[in-house]
């Protein structure tokens, strides 16, 4: 049984801009605000000018990927704006990340202070398999919907909800080729989704 209220959300590229917080991370890290490098690019190494670092600058990178990090990733704009109105057209959202659930309350504090009506994180790790690390929550969740960003995570869900698909930037996207079948709907962000959503349930009522 599918639970008629609730959306489920992904948060890093439907509701927050990692590619953002990604430049101030290498910041904090390094002293410097990286130039951007393409605009258009979908993975954060790509789109800003930076190396590819290892050693021990890897090392002092991945620190600051931390609680403080995870607590103040910037939202996407329009999509606390989507999120109002999906709330307002009387749906429950869910934010089910790919995050190491130490980090779970972290991300919620996030959201809650950016003004997203968004009450329940679910951190599900991000582990390989050939099935989403979002599986076995949206299964246990019902979700009406789920709208993530990354065609991968689509793999394995149950066919009785509707699964969307936000393409954001082009340029290196894991979103291409046959796959692509998963998804019921394409959308350039969380705001068109809420805008064909809400306009397609008021056609059908």
């Amino acid at each position: 049984m599918t639970s008629r209220s609730v959306i489920a959300l992904d948060a890093d590229g439907v509701l927050l801009d990692f590619n953002l917080a990604y430049a101030k991370a290498w910041e904090r890290a390094f002293g410097e605000f990286p130039r951007l490098k393409d605009a258009q690019a979908y993975w954060p190494i790509d789109r800003w000018d930076v190396d590819r670092v290892e050693g021990e600058r890897k090392k002092q990178f991945r620190a600051c990927f931390d609680e403080q990090f995870w607590g103040n990733v910037p939202a996407i704009d329009g999509a606390v704006q989507a999120c109002q109105a999906l709330v307002a057209g009387g749906y429950e959202l869910v934010c089910i990340s790919a995050l190491a659930a130490q980090f779970g309350p972290a991300r919620q504090r996030n959201l809650i202070e950016l003004g997203f009506p968004i009450e329940r994180v679910i951190a599900t790790g991000s582990a390989a398999s050939h099935r989403s690390p979002k599986a076995q929550a949206l299964e246990t969740l019902k979700p009406l919907a789920f709208v993530d960003d990354y065609l991968p995570y689509l793999r394995g869900l149950h066919a009785d909800m509707h699964v969307a698909l936000v393409m954001r930037e082009p340029n290196g996207t894991p979103n291409t080729g046959p796959d692509l079948s998963a998804a019921h709907t394409q959308h350039a962000d969380l705001a068109d989704f809420s805008r064909w959503w809400l306009s397609c349930r008021a056609s059908a009522s």
